[in-house]
């Protein structure tokens, strides 16, 4: 059992996750003016005295809570959690991530857990991979690029199990043995979709399985797309890999930027329509990223500084400045006139001599009798030179 939350108060959020669907924000508010216990006991006591208590929703729809409260089983629902591994964490214990107190009555009652590590100190150094379910093999590569760097770096790379870039991510912190958290839209003993069976599997034994839902309870549309603001509260930021206007993963980057967290995209064609959402987001306040470098200089530590990125250095790009310049006056036709390399070089006929003897050395230019031009190398490379062919 996680250290830290007295029995009755975790036995209560157990149940009170069954009474409410995640992110109910009336719900939310009641549990932090009441508590959790005495919440429980408004929900499943006298009708009378619930009427009296929770304000700010008609009957039927109280009606709605106290039946899910008065059918919770929550001894039940934390064996079942026991029997794949899975433990309920809550406010109060020692793993729970303090920054989902940023999502307010948003956040969530509870959470399952399944996985070995610290929930609370693998939070502290995340980062969400999320995007389309239907990926390009592009989106699909650099979703499991970035996940692998970061991963390599010691980050945890945070999805949620879906097909497509979600399932690619945590692919590729796997490859890289690193640390991958899934937060699922439905209890962490079920698996969906199906046919990540074994990649949930492989995920529960290296990393963690997350869900707010009771085990046994199933995903619906409304339960994934609130899902992501448990994925944007937990980690540092959120990167989007391939995402169309629609796509359920821009609301874990609105989410993201709501909470003040990072937001970031990853650019793909202008002509591609799941590019089209993440595009979007850069126009805003998403910040474009290319690899797990950018990144981690984006959500890390002062210092955590991306390597400068540039083109393969030629050999003319080494030489000394004066040689520079007398290469570039050279014409590629060639001359027999010092005289003029001189003048386009900006400097005197002996220093452009100089020059062109140490170029000569270095096999830049070639000399037939008093004429010179650049070596025949140099020119198949299409480099400036004065003059044209």
């Amino acid at each position: 059992m996680t250290a830290g939350t007295p029995c009755a108060e975790r036995r209560a959020r157990a149940a009170l996750t069954r009474a409410t669907e995640p992110g109910d924000e009336t719900f939310g508010g009641w549990l932090r003016r009441f508590g959790a216990v005495r919440l429980l006991d408004l929900l499943t006591g006298d009708r009378v005295d619930a009427e009296a208590h929770l304000t700010g929703v008609g009957a039927q729809r109280l009606d709605g809570y106290r039946a899910r409260a008065s059918a919770a089983e929550p001894e039940r629902d934390l064996a079942s959690a026991g029997a794949v591994g899975a433990r309920f964490v809550c406010p109060g214990d020692t793993e729970w991530p303090s920054q989902l107190g940023d999502l307010g009555a948003a956040a969530p009652v509870g959470l399952w857990v399944r996985g070995g590590p610290d929930l609370r100190l693998w939070a502290l150094r995340s980062v969400a991979v999320v995007g389309a379910r239907a990926c390009t093999p592009y989106g699909a590569h650099m979703a499991a690029t970035l996940a692998g760097g970061l991963a390599g770096s010691g980050w945890v790379v945070v999805s949620g199990a879906a097909f497509g870039v979600d399932a690619a991510a945590h692919r590729g912190a796997l490859a890289a043995s690193g640390g991958t958290a899934a937060v699922l839209a439905c209890g962490v003993d079920t698996v969906y979709p199906r046919g990540h069976a074994e990649l949930i599997a492989r995920i529960a034994e290296q990393g963690l399985v997350v869900g707010e839902l009771a085990p046994g309870d199933h995903p619906t549309r409304s339960r994934f797309v609130l899902r992501n603001r448990v994925i944007a509260a937990l980690t540092r930021g959120t990167v989007v890999v391939e995402a169309a206007h629609r796509s359920g993963s821009l609301s874990t980057a609105r989410w993201a930027q709501r909470l003040g967290r990072f937001t970031m995209g990853v650019p793909g064609p202008v002509t591609s329509g799941l590019s089209a959402g993440v595009h979007e987001l850069l126009r805003g306040e998403g910040v474009l990223v290319t690899d797990a470098e950018e990144v981690i200089e984006l959500v890390g530590e002062i210092g955590d500084l991306a390597r400068e990125k540039r083109g393969p250095v030629l050999p003319r790009d080494l030489l000394r400045p004066g040689c520079a310049r007398v290469l570039e006056a050279l014409p590629a036709r060639g001359t027999d006139s010092v005289a003029e390399v001189a003048r386009e070089a900006g400097t005197t006929p002996d220093d452009a001599l100089a020059r062109l003897v140490e170029l000569h050395s270095l096999g830049f230019v070639e000399r037939h009798s008093d004429r010179w031009r650049p070596a025949a190398p140099l020119l198949d490379t299409g480099g400036p030179s004065r003059g044209g062919a």
